[in-house]
């Protein structure tokens, strides 16, 4: 296959739901040795299973580490284990994040350090951990963003923030490291059909109407995105069809970035 990652190993964040969950999926299927954390041991063992399940019969299972990316110890040995199960490492996929409402006016200090600690500290820190392996690889590195990042948008002032930081990030070491051989890019997302409403305190009945609005006023194209679109969005990045790509925030959005308010 023209984007087969066999033989190449994956370290995949936030792998126990949503884009996490379905790029493993993916991964697997191309061929592609993992390493899956997040926090809930039972999702994670679902998605393993699935993974080993449509993965080629001769690849190694995948490797599952339970930790929480805001403890260092728990980043550090995520990156050591990795290291020793499988002797090396090609990708880097920081998906984990969280999104969390409030405004300058509402957003406590607190709510602000969960928020920046997930989305941007945790992936600096496997981001630094990473890259001399990736340097002894050649490999790459995807950090899931958000259109939010490159898009103002009022009442998620803290996540909006996280983002745009992730997109700096995303830049300044593709500047750092392209000379090493090592591309990171970006996929930037619009509202893609997942739970992170519901975890950030929203109902089923506000996802719907936000939903219906996003559709019918925000994107373009009309709709919501599919988990799917950004799965292979990230895999197009990973892959060898990408290798004179770096430095890239890919809009997974409908068209929301290219829009301006009437």
């Amino acid at each position: 296959m023209m984007n087969s990652l066999s033989g190449k190993v994956a370290l995949i964040t936030g792998a126990g739901s949503g884009i996490g969950a379905a790029t493993a999926i993916q991964f697997a299927q191309l061929g592609a040795k993992l390493s899956l954390t997040g926090r809930n041991e039972v999702n994670l063992q679902q998605v393993s299973d699935e993974c080993a399940r449509v993965g080629p019969a001769d690849t190694q299972p995948p490797l599952m580490v339970v930790a929480e990316l805001t403890c260092e110890a728990d980043v550090t040995n995520l990156v050591d284990a990795t290291i020793k199960t499988f002797g090396r490492l090609d990708i880097l996929v920081n998906n984990a994040g969280i999104f969390r409402l409030g405004t300058i006016e509402n957003t406590s200090l607190e709510q602000y350090d969960h928020v920046v600690s997930v989305n941007m500290r945790a992936a600096f820190q496997l981001m630094m951990l990473c890259v001399p392996h990736l340097i002894a690889t050649c490999g790459n590195i995807v950090n899931v963003s958000s259109l939010l990042g490159t898009h103002s948008v009022p009442g998620a002032l803290a996540y909006c923030m996280s983002k745009s930081a992730l997109d700096q990030m995303t830049s300044c070491t593709a500047l750092e490291l392209a000379s090493k051989g090592v591309r990171v890019n970006s996929v930037n997302p619009g509202f893609i059909a997942t739970d992170i409403l519901l975890r950030a305190g929203k109902s089923e009945e506000e996802k719907a109407k936000l939903f219906e609005h996003i559709s019918k006023e925000v994107h373009p194209q009309g709709r919501i995105g599919e988990v799917d679109e950004v799965v292979q969005a990230i895999a197009f990045l990973v892959s060898s069809s990408a290798s004179f790509i770096t430095g890239e925030h890919l809009h997974v959005d409908g068209g929301w970035h290219a829009s301006s308010p009437i």
